[in-house]
């Protein structure tokens, strides 16, 4: 992974320092330096690098200054590291949410602290882009969010949400939908598979229940609940005592 960093220092001998320590990264590729907050701008422009470490009190713009400038220009602003010889300028670095400061003279080790905090925040921006960019190069599926159901002579297709609930009777599955009851040769375990992620809920071990069309959830005894569905019948299914919690956290409760 390559990381390309610039280096904004108005003093020469920490601008050499801080670029022979960085030259000894094999994996950091060092582009042209500015000595101003104005070269700074111009140069950022010209070469866009991921991380930048500045001088907080440059001649002209300062660093913070130019640093504002290029985080209120970009949607991805770079990782700003300030260098101050006086901690007490460290304060004005976080104005900007800057990653870290330096003191100067540099020290080697807490630099490597520093390059160790930029590696991990590199590595999961670049995760995070290639997981948005996974996302949204899946080829959209051909049937989009339709489920084959096997009758036993043909096969329906179906939309999840037009199911009410679902119940094992005499060796088939009876699949209820707002105006049809499908019987199907597939398990209710089967099913409950296939609608895996979507809002289906076993409150019973003999009842698979779509949670959007539940009307109205009711005491009943020991423990138990009903639950009354918005179809035309207001059809009551039971709700297990070893359910009731799960449904109810579902909801949020």
């Amino acid at each position: 992974m390559e990381i390309k960093v610039m280096i904004a220092e108005d003093e020469y001998l920490a601008r050499e320092e801080l670029q022979f320590l960085l030259e000894n990264e094999k994996d950091i590729t060092i582009l042209p330096s500015a000595e101003t907050g104005e070269e700074l701008l111009e140069l950022y422009f010209e070469h866009r690098p991921e991380v930048i470490f500045s001088d907080i009190e440059m001649p002209g713009i300062s660093g913070v200054e130019a640093a504002k400038q290029i985080i209120s220009s970009t949607k991805d602003a770079p990782i700003f590291i300030f260098t101050t010889a006086y901690d007490a300028y460290a304060v004005d670095a976080f104005e900007v949410h800057a990653l870290d400061y330096l003191l100067k003279p540099f020290d080697q080790v807490r630099l490597q602290q520093t390059l160790e905090r930029v590696r991990e925040m590199i590595a999961s921006k670049k995760q995070d882009e290639q997981t948005e960019l996974n996302v949204s190069t899946q080829a959209p599926s051909p049937t989009g969010n339709k489920l084959l159901v096997d009758d036993g002579e043909k096969m329906i297709v179906l939309a999840p949400e037009s199911i009410y609930y679902a119940v094992p009777s005499q060796r088939m599955l009876e699949i209820h939908t707002e105006n049809d009851v499908i019987e199907s040769k597939m398990t209710l375990q089967e099913l409950e598979k296939k609608l895996s992620g979507r809002a289906f809920f076993r409150t019973h071990r003999s009842y698979l229940v779509n949670l959007n069309h539940i009307l109205e959830i009711t005491p009943w005894f020991n423990g138990a609940y009903n639950i009354t569905l918005k179809d035309k019948e207001k059809t009551t299914i039971p709700v297990s005592r070893s359910a009731r919690k799960a449904l109810f956290e579902k909801f949020g409760q």
